[in-house]
C-alpha cells in the first residue's frame, strides 16, 4: 500500500528560503488531467485548496499566510521588472505599458497611510471586494487576488464589478480624473456585444491588464467554489457554484481572458505566490482549461467564428471614421473582433463598432473586419468596405480646442476652451491635464464641474485664485491646473484621450512664460502637437477671455493632384465627363464619391478620356483617379 503523502507549506517571512518552487511541481495536475467542464474545475479546487484530498498522492495545500503579511510580498515581489524596469511598484491603474507612467510608487515607503489624489500612495486591493465574503480568511489575505493599486483609484473602483464601460456614460467622483492616468475608467456598463445584459457601473482596467484580471476571477470561484454560491449579492455572481459568473460577466472575462493572453509577469508572480502560500493559478498554468471548463466542455474549439458583415462605414467629427458591423456567430461565443484598415491592424474590440483616430480629409480607406472567439480561432475577413472622407470645408470645427492661454505676473493665469461645433457641447466627457516642470507624465488632474457645457460659439475659461485681470469672464476657478509657468505642459483630453496640448510633455524649456497665447482665427480643430505657428503671442497681462474668433478656411482637393489632370466641363449639365490626362501618366480607377463620402460610381475602363455619369445625380462628388503617379483627387459639380 502506498502511503499518501501530504505537503503543508509553513508560514514563512523568509520568503527566499522556499525559492526552490520556482515552476510547476510534477504531477501537480496529474490527477486533473483529461477531466472537462465542471468536473475538471472541481478537481483543480481541490488541487489548490487547504484540504487533504485522498484521492491526490503529493499534494501542496494551500496555507493561508494572513492579509498584513501581504505587504512585505509586495514590496519584494510586485515590482515593475517588465516595462521601465525600475523596480518600482507595479500598479495596474498606473502604469503605462507604452510609454513613461505618469507617477510611480517607491515600495513600502510610499505605502498608505492617507491619500486624497491620485498618485498620493498604493495600497493592496482585493480584486473581488472583500465586501464580498465579509473579509473573512482565507479569502481576505489570498495574495492571487490582492494587487498594490493606487489608493485613490482603489477607492474609484470602490466595490464596483469589472465590465466595459460606455464611454458617453462616465462617473465622475471628486480627486480624481475619469479615466484615470492610465486609462482606466469607471461607468455604466456598456450593455452591448459581448457586455450585453448588465446595466449598472463597472470599472474597466487598461487591455494590458485585462487577462490578468479575467485569470484572477477565474482562480477565486474555482478555489473557492464550496463557499461562493453564498456570495450571490455580488452583481458578477449568479449563486451557483459551478459556473458561478453571471453571464454578462462570464462573457467579458472570457473575451478578456483570450484578447491579452498570459504575460511573463503573471507567470513569475505565480510562481512567487507559490512559494509564499503553496498553491497555484491553474489559468496562469493551463490557460486552456477556462475554455475546458466555461467554454462549453470541449477540450479542442477549432471551429473559427462566422464572418462578420460590414454594415457602414460613416465619417465622425475631426475627421475619424466609424466602422459597424453585424456581430459573428460561433459554437461556444465570439469574444473579440480585429479591425483593419487598409490591410493595417488598427485595433481590437469586443463591441461591434470601432472607431479610428484622426484620419486625413478627402482620403480612401479600406477596412476588413476579423470575429474571434475564446479559443484564439479567427473568422475569414470580411467583405472590405472602402469610405472617402469628405473634404474640409463646413463652417464648424471637428471638436473643443484651447483657444487662449494666459501665463502673466503673480497668479495671472488662465485657460479657455472654445466650442464651435456647431451645437452645445458638455464637459462630463472632458478634463485638463498639466504636467509640471518637464515631467514626462501628468501631475495635475482638472475634471469640470458637474452639467458644465458651452454653447456652441462661447468659450469655458478656468482661472487661478489670485486672477487679477478679466475676472468678470472666468466660470470657474481652479489653481491647481493653472499653476503653470510658461514650461509647463496642459493637455485637454476627451474620455481619457489627449486631443489638444500647450507646451510639449517632457520638455521643460520655456515656451511662454509672462505671455498670453491666442489660437490664430484659421485653427479648427485641436492639435496633439504644440505648434507654435497656431498661436498668436502677446505681452505678460493681456488679456481677451471671454470670447473668441474662428474662420473657416476649409481646403481644396486641388492641393492633392500629383500631375496635370483635369476634368470638364465642370460644373457639368449633360451626362458625360471628360479627363485630361498627360501621355505618360496611366489611369486603372476612376471612383465617384457623394459628399457623404459614398462610393457610387466605380470605373475601370475608360474609354476616349470619357466616362458616363448618366445615372448620378444632381450634385457636388469626389472624384478620386488612382494613377500611376500616385491618387489625385477633384471636385465635381453636376448640374
Amino acid at each position: 500500500m502506498q502511503m499518501n503523502k501530504k505537503l503543508l507549506f509553513l508560514s514563512t517571512l523568509l520568503l527566499a528560503t522556499v525559492t526552490g518552487y520556482a515552476q510547476i511541481p510534477t504531477g501537480y495536475y496529474d490527477t486533473a488531467t483529461g477531466l472537462t467542464g465542471y468536473t475538471l474545475k472541481t478537481q483543480l479546487k481541490k488541487i489548490i485548496d487547504d484540504v487533504n484530498d485522498s484521492d491526490i498522492t503529493t499534494e501542496y495545500l494551500h496555507n493561508d499566510q494572513g492579509y498584513n503579511a501581504m505587504d512585505s510580498f509586495i514590496s519584494m515581489y510586485d515590482l515593475d521588472t517588465y516595462y521601465e524596469n525600475d523596480n518600482s511598484i507595479l500598479d495596474p491603474y498606473s502604469e503605462n505599458p507604452n510609454g513613461t507612467d505618469p507617477y510611480n510608487y517607491t515600495p513600502t515607503s510610499d505605502e498608505c497611510g492617507n491619500y486624497n489624489s491620485e498618485g498620493d500612495c498604493y495600497n493592496k486591493e482585493h480584486v473581488i471586494p472583500q465586501s464580498v465574503f465579509s473579509q473573512a480568511s482565507p479569502m481576505r489575505g489570498d495574495a492571487h487576488h490582492l494587487l498594490p493599486t493606487d489608493g485613490r483609484v482603489n477607492g474609484f473602483r470602490s466595490n464596483y464589478p469589472f465590465g466595459i464601460v460606455n464611454d458617453n456614460n462616465l462617473v465622475s467622483q471628486s480627486g480624481i480624473s475619469n479615466p484615470t492616468q492610465n486609462g482606466s475608467k469607471l461607468g455604466g456598463n456598456l450593455n452591448s456585444g459581448v457586455s450585453a445584459g448588465y446595466t449598472g457601473t463597472v470599472f474597466e482596467p487598461i487591455d494590458e491588464f485585462k487577462g490578468d484580471i479575467a485569470r484572477i476571477y477565474f482562480y477565486f470561484i474555482t478555489r473557492y467554489e464550496d463557499q461562493v454560491s453564498n456570495w450571490s449579492s455580488y452583481d458578477m455572481f449568479n449563486g451557483s457554484s459551478d459556473q458561478v459568473l453571471d453571464e454578462p460577466f462570464l462573457s467579458i472575462l472570457l473575451a478578456w481572458n483570450a484578447q491579452d493572453p498570459v504575460s511573463q509577469k503573471e507567470i513569475d508572480r505565480n510562481n512567487n505566490i507559490y512559494n509564499y502560500q503553496g498553491n497555484r493559478n491553474p489559468f496562469i498554468d493551463h490557460p486552456e482549461y477556462i475554455n475546458e471548463i466555461w467554454g462549453g466542455g470541449s477540450t479542442t474549439d477549432t471551429t473559427p467564428p462566422s464572418t462578420p458583415v460590414i454594415s457602414a462605414v460613416n465619417q465622425q467629427a475631426g475627421p475619424t471614421l466609424q466602422v459597424t458591423w453585424g456581430a459573428a456567430t460561433d459554437n461556444v461565443g465570439v469574444t473579440a473582433y480585429e479591425v483593419y484598415m487598409d490591410g493595417t491592424y488598427v485595433g481590437t474590440t469586443s463591441n461591434t463598432y470601432y472607431t479610428t483616430a484622426l484620419v486625413s480629409y478627402e482620403t480612401v480607406y479600406c477596412f476588413n473586419v476579423y470575429a474571434v472567439d475564446a479559443a484564439g480561432n479567427t473568422s475569414n475577413a470580411s467583405t472590405q468596405v472602402c469610405f472617402m472622407t469628405t473634404a474640409d470645408n463646413g463652417t464648424t470645427a471637428s471638436e473643443l480646442l484651447f483657444t487662449e492661454y494666459i501665463e502673466g505676473s503673480g497668479s495671472n493665469k488662465a485657460l479657455e476652451i472654445g466650442n464651435f461645433t456647431g451645437t452645445a457641447v458638455s464637459l462630463d466627457d472632458y478634463s485638463i491635464q498639466l504636467s509640471a516642470n518637464g515631467n514626462a507624465g501628468w501631475t495635475a488632474s482638472y475634471n469640470f464641474p458637474s452639467g458644465a457645457s458651452i454653447a456652441h460659439g462661447d468659450v469655458y475659461v478656468i482661472g487661478n485664485g489670485g486672477l487679477t485681470v478679466c475676472t468678470s469672464e472666468t466660470d470657474d476657478l481652479n489653481n491647481a491646473i493653472t499653476g503653470f509657468n510658461g514650461n509647463d505642459a496642459i493637455g485637454l483630453f476627451k474620455n481619457g484621450a489627449l486631443i489638444d496640448i500647450i507646451g510639449e510633455l517632457g520638455n521643460s524649456s520655456n515656451f511662454a512664460q509672462n505671455t498670453t497665447l491666442v489660437r490664430n482665427e484659421s485653427i479648427s480643430y485641436p492639435n496633439t502637437t504644440y505648434t507654435p505657428s497656431e498661436w498668436n503671442t502677446f505681452a505678460s497681462n493681456t488679456c481677451f477671455l471671454g470670447s473668441h474668433t474662428m474662420v473657416f478656411l476649409g481646403t481644396d482637393a486641388v492641393a492633392l493632384d500629383k500631375a496635370s489632370i483635369s476634368l470638364y466641363p465642370n460644373p457639368v449639365h449633360g451626362t458625360v465627363v471628360n479627363f485630361d490626362i498627360p501621355q505618360n501618366i496611366t489611369v486603372t480607377q476612376i471612383d465617384f464619391y457623394s459628399v457623404l463620402g459614398k462610393n457610387v460610381l466605380s470605373v475601370q475602363s475608360i474609354r476616349n478620356h470619357q466616362v458616363s455619369i448618366a445615372n448620378l445625380s444632381k450634385g457636388i462628388y469626389l472624384v478620386q483617379l488612382q494613377t500611376s503617379a500616385g491618387a489625385v483627387t477633384k471636385k465635381l459639380v453636376i448640374k
